[in-house]
């Protein structure tokens, strides 16, 4: 049987779990991924992806050299690499978290292989497994990233979208786990919007339309749509991109292909992307403001919305080609 806990966000649920997590286990060390963010917490501010990506400064000013070296980055998709890392870090790991679909350096998807060998991994070296879906989850799918994948994680860390974007996240997992925290175990955690009624009203009404027959499918039509116009306006305007897309969630990389992980995502031409940005905001299409940060399309979205971002694009693709 599985836990849920409810605290103020999703970085406070991420910040939440890992210290569950080291409390659990004993060790200090986590390992993340390259351009994955999971929110400013001192010890995750290590190459990670976002805003931070955007401004070339990956690691943030301000974070103890003391607190940095527990946190091993590997890079995404790199199966081998992660491998290596925990062989050379024996019984010193507590947690591998991961955005199962990376959203934080752009929308890149985990490659065949990639969260199955992390669970393998994480099942035999005695770590566990902390999936942050605070953007995949119930977005991607209702189960979120780990129902598309069928790969169970150990904890489960969700956002806003649990409360209808209101401020609220959760993590969960094993009950023997989630045990641990207080008052039933020695681990701390509170929250002053923890399980705030509002957010739980709009979370419980988000939750039920989601629920209903084909949106997820009509979702995934849409983005499938929208990355197939912009990926031929782009052809067509002899503009370099690489358009990645899963249901809901696209971005346009100002790169050629394929962009697999954070180095290949830093390819791309940010200043390019800036002038794009400008022009699309010209012609009232508001686009997140960073290279590195994902489209998200909802079930407001018409296919007439959609039509005109295309449209737009064509403009813009010309300006700047």
């Amino acid at each position: 049987m599985e836990m849920l806990r409810m605290v103020s966000s999703g970085t406070e649920a991420v910040l939440s779990a890992i210290r569950l997590a080291r409390g659990f286990s004993g060790r200090d060390k986590i390992l993340k991924f390259e351009g994955c963010y999971h929110g400013h917490g001192d010890s995750l501010l290590v190459k990670a992806g976002s805003g931070a990506a955007t401004f070339g400064v990956p690691d943030s000013l301000g974070v103890p050299g003391d607190l940095a070296k527990h946190t091993l980055t590997a890079a995404y998709n790199d199966l081998e690499g992660t491998r290596q890392l925990v062989a050379e870090n024996p019984d010193q790991i507590a947690c591998i978290i991961v955005e199962p679909i990376a959203g934080n350096m752009g929308v890149i998807l985990p490659e065949d292989g990639f969260l199955q060998g992390l669970r393998d991994i994480c099942s035999e070296k005695g770590i566990l497994l902390l999936f942050d879906e605070v953007i995949s989850g119930f977005r991607a799918a209702y189960g979120g990233a780990q129902e598309i994948y069928r790969i169970r994680p150990d904890r489960t860390c969700l956002g806003k979208i649990i409360g209808g974007g209101l401020p609220v996240g959760a993590y969960g997992g094993r009950r023997e786990i989630m045990e641990r925290v207080s008052p039933l175990g020695g681990v701390y955690q509170a929250g002053t919007l923890s399980g705030n009624p509002l957010a739980m009203t709009a979370g419980l009404a988000t939750l039920d339309l989601l629920r209903s027959k084909g949106v997820y499918q009509d979702l995934a039509r849409k983005a499938a749509y929208l990355s197939e116009g912009i990926s031929g306006i782009a052809r067509k305007r002899a503009v370099p991109t690489c358009v990645n897309h899963t249901t809901g969630m696209l971005t346009v990389f100002f790169t050629e292909g394929p962009v697999v992980d954070y180095q290949s995502a830093k390819r791309s031409d940010t200043k390019r992307f800036a002038a794009f940005f400008i022009e699309m905001m010209n012609q009232g299409i508001y686009l997140p403001p960073s290279q590195f940060e994902a489209w998200f399309i909802s079930v407001a979205h018409t296919e007439k919305d959609l039509a005109r971002t295309i449209e737009a694009c064509e403009t813009a693709f010309k300006k700047i080609s």
